[in-house]
């Protein structure tokens, strides 16, 4: 076990450096691409960590709080680093970091690794990809809070007129952080689209707590988006929006 918890003490680390030199680069006003590039190794440490876990168990590593909250971390870097690139959001870094910290923090606390795994003989494959596609979703949607905190911050400071520092010269533009929000959380929904008809092909024939509760994730995030993209709202209630629902939606993991 010692490997594996060390590749999540490096990723943490890695993680932990990224913010810290994001936010460096925006007090001086010269906002780059650290925070990318550290977040980056530490998608391939997350990934060391995933390795050792998913050997351990032979399927998919989602059964114990610190397999999910290294799946959830290595989920919201993989949007982070592909949305940083598409849409040119080096600074989501800064906010990324520290959340992906705390999830990796929660992690290395004793007993949320689970001692003398056994691993399994059968596996229900659309059980696996129930779980895992379901915590995949939850990175992007976790991704696309984040971007609305940017919003909210964003939108204080212009409202305010307070224009100084690097963090609002590292901002993009209000029109694209809503865009980029928006699609995060649509692709976000999609995938959990996906884990949902997964789930409904498991071999316990029936929707289980988990499903019910993924499945009004589902709808409310379906209402959200349905009226922002077919009606339309302002970026302020898009953005609280997407932050309120993906806090109360961590609700499902606890009967992950």
């Amino acid at each position: 076990m010692g490997m594996g918890i060390g590749w999540v003490i490096i990723a943490t680390a890695l993680a932990a450096a990224g913010g810290v030199l994001g936010v460096l680069a925006m007090r001086a006003e010269k906002p780059g691409r650290a925070a990318f590039l550290w977040m980056a190794l530490a998608f391939g440490a997350q990934l060391m960590a995933l390795g050792w876990r998913g050997e351990l168990r032979g399927r998919c590593p989602l059964g114990d709080v610190g397999e999910i909250c290294l799946f959830l971390a290595w989920s919201l870097t993989l949007f982070y680093l592909v949305t940083g690139s598409a849409y040119r959001l080096s600074l989501l870094g800064v906010f990324t970091a520290p959340l992906v910290v705390v999830l990796q923090v929660i992690a290395l606390i004793p007993g949320s690794f689970a001692a003398g795994v056994e691993r399994a003989e059968v596996v229900d494959h659309w059980r696996e990809t129930h779980a895992a596609l379901s915590v995949l979703s939850y990175g992007a949607l976790a991704l696309a809070a984040v971007a609305g905190v940017m919003f909210l911050v964003l939108n204080g400071r212009l409202k305010s007129r307070n224009l100084s520092g690097g963090l609002v010269q590292g901002m993009p533009s209000v029109q694209r952080l809503v865009q980029a929000m928006a699609r995060i959380a649509l692709v976000g929904w999609l995938v959990l689209t996906a884990g949902i008809v997964a789930g409904l092909f498991m071999k316990s024939g029936s929707m289980n707590i988990h499903l019910i509760v993924a499945t009004i994730t589902w709808v409310l995030y379906a209402v959200l988006l349905g009226i922002h993209f077919v009606r339309g709202m302002p970026g302020r209630h898009l953005a609280i929006g997407l932050t309120l629902l993906f806090i109360l939606s961590l609700f499902v993991f606890a009967k992950l």
